[in-house]
């Protein structure tokens, strides 16, 4: 299994990025997707999820900002990120579990490398 993360970059307060991970080696109709961050110094923390069955949920620290979405026909999920703030600098990583619950890093079995996203103010 491989995924791999894209689209981070360096912008500011209040912009917008969109972060891509296309997944390999999986039936990826079969799993569930989310996408975690990592602040330097801090732990993973879970940003957003989606279920196979297109149902999603976000941390209360991005709601209204960030918004996930998945293309089973592509093998993508996404991250598209708005009204960026700076303590939303992190390495971002996409991750993908078969379990039922998809909120927490212990729902996910496969982890792609970071992306990382840094916020200026």
């Amino acid at each position: 299994v491989q995924l791999q993360a894209s689209g981070g970059g360096l912008v500011q307060a209040g912009d917008s990025l969109r972060l891509s991970c296309a997944a390999s080696g999986l039936t990826f109709r079969n799993y569930n997707m989310g996408w975690f961050r990592q602040a330097p110094g801090k732990g993973r923390e879970f940003v957003a999820g989606i279920s196979r069955n297109f149902s999603d949920k976000r941390a209360d620290s991005v709601k209204g900002r960030f918004t996930i979405s998945r293309d089973d026909a592509k093998n993508m999920v996404y991250l598209q990120m708005n009204n960026l703030k700076p303590e939303d600098t992190a390495a971002y990583y996409c991750a993908a579990g078969d379990l039922r619950t998809f909120g927490n890093p212990r729902d996910y079995d496969h982890w792609g490398r970071g992306t990382l996203v840094t916020v200026s103010s």
